[in-house]
């Protein structure tokens, strides 16, 4: 970030390169398989970069910096649109074109049901528990880091993790292979 304030390309197309999957990821979870939604987002969020870097504070580590952007802006839209039952819907229509970069090793079709089930279920959560789990579980942070993303206490973020993966299981149970039918 420091190169791309003294206007070095070079060093945006390398973040690019580096955050661009992971940010796309991030958007199309938060706003229920919209592909298209979350590519406007992930353009949105570096032209932001782009526009005004100043905003980066070296002090930051920049992948808590940018997810903390990126969670800004869905709660902007979680705010403008008051409602998130629609993508629902868009999710059945969207998720089997949307192409998983990320994974370069074929899903077998249990897995890719279970991911369809979950993508649902987290759809139906409360923005805050979806984020913190993403956060935690896609993109691996400390609840440390989501606690300063989020801009809430680190029991708050293990409380929020503690119910979301309560609520995933029950609703998830019929996944669960050691689950005995009765």
């Amino acid at each position: 970030m420091e190169l791309i304030q003294q206007g070095d390309s070079a060093a945006f197309d390398e973040l690019y390169q580096r955050y661009s999957q992971r940010l796309l990821y991030y958007f199309y979870r938060m706003f229920g398989g919209d592909v298209e939604k979350a590519q406007d987002f992930l353009h949105d969020l570096f032209l932001k970069i782009i526009e005004k870097p100043g905003q980066f504070i070296a002090k930051h580590r920049f992948t808590s910096w940018i997810f903390t952007v990126a969670h800004n802006m869905c709660k902007n839209e979680y705010r403008r649109l008051d409602v998130r039952k629609n993508s629902e819907d868009k999710l059945d229509a969207t998720a089997s074109k949307f192409d998983y970069e990320y994974t370069r090793v074929e899903k077998n079709i249990d897995q890719k049901i279970f991911e369809n089930h979950l993508l649902k279920e987290l759809t139906k959560l409360n923005p805050d528990y979806q984020t913190t789990f993403l956060l935690r579980f896609q993109e691996n942070l400390t609840i440390k880091e989501i606690s300063d993303i989020m801009e809430c206490s680190e029991g708050t973020v293990k409380s929020r993790l503690f119910h979301t993966t309560r609520k995933l299981m029950n609703r998830l149970k019929e996944f669960n292979p050691s689950r005995v039918e009765a």
